[in-house]
């Protein structure tokens, strides 16, 4: 298996292809439908909605946290996790970028 050079590509396609590899579990996206349908939940009412032990919560909800995608405030002994909504429009933005690019009147057969 060949190594990845990400300094052959942009910084706009390393970051791309970053949110793209966090979002690409489907645990994640179930989580973060679920943030989007509630506005704010905490981490056990998760477990119990989504049927996950809580160590796999946990883990997706530290990588969705680390790329900035939620966002968490610590009430008493848990925490509430929200959408960030900056990062949420940008990474959007990105997202149409990327498909508005296709041009379907420039299209040849392959």
């Amino acid at each position: 298996m060949g190594v990845t050079k990400s300094d052959l590509f942009t910084e706009t396609q390393n970051e791309l292809a970053n949110y793209a590899k966090v979002l690409a579990h489907p645990a994640r996206i179930a989580i973060i439908q679920y943030l989007l349908r509630t506005n704010t939940c905490c981490n056990t009412t998760l477990v119990g909605d989504l049927g996950l032990a809580q160590a796999t919560i946990s883990q997706h909800l530290k990588e969705l946290k680390n790329i900035g995608i939620i966002q968490g405030t610590v009430e008493g002994v848990s925490v509430n996790y929200c959408i960030n909504p900056e990062k949420w429009h940008y990474i959007k933005n990105m997202l149409l970028d990327l498909f508005d690019s296709y041009d379907p009147n420039n299209c040849s057969t392959c």
